[in-house]
């Protein structure tokens, strides 16, 4: 699989180095409060486990599945949720997880039927990538692990139709 990339952006070792760096901040931030953390699925899936057993803080998890590739390399702006209801966020501080921060779609829906849905004591995003670029929704993440141009990220956890989320880096493809 890694002879369909153009070029590695992180490897093993400096993602890991900035996750020991994420939790760390995140930690300190959420030190004595109720924290729950909703992870959306799949991108999420590897960032999530490997950053949460790394904050030793008492969580709640949760997972989201939402979509908006649908196969392609580009977002279609259309944001479907797959699961029907949120899990009861009232009263907690959120810790929304995602892979990327792209256009910003996904994230802006995600947020809003949150605040719509539920009463969250607070809430904040972390995301394992953000993209360099205007996006569509003004939104930035409150924890980023890199910043990225905007370019096709595969890798540790990212994917292209289903193929190379289990790369342990993150690479460009061909």
């Amino acid at each position: 699989m890694h002879n369909d990339l153009d070029r590695i952006l992180f490897n093993e070792d400096e993602i890991e180095a900035r996750l020991d760096q994420l939790a760390a901040q995140i930690t300190h931030d959420y030190q004595g409060l109720d924290l729950t953390v909703l992870a959306i699925l799949n991108g999420s899936l590897i960032f999530m486990a490997d950053l949460l057993r790394r904050i030793p803080l008492p969580l709640q998890l949760d997972c989201l599945r939402v979509k908006s590739y649908y196969m392609g390399m580009v977002s279609t702006g259309e944001i479907s949720f797959e699961s029907g209801l949120l899990p009861d966020l009232s009263g907690r501080h959120v810790l929304l997880l995602d892979d990327i921060l792209d256009s910003g779609n996904t994230l802006a829906a995600v947020i809003a039927r949150i605040r719509e849905e539920t009463s969250p004591k607070s809430l904040k995003c972390c995301v394992l990538l953000s993209k360099q670029k205007s996006r569509v929704k003004a939104l930035e993440a409150d924890y980023v692990g890199f910043k990225i141009q905007d370019e096709f990220v595969v890798g540790y956890g990212l994917d292209y139709q289903e193929r190379y989320r289990n790369l342990p880096l993150l690479g460009i493809l061909k």
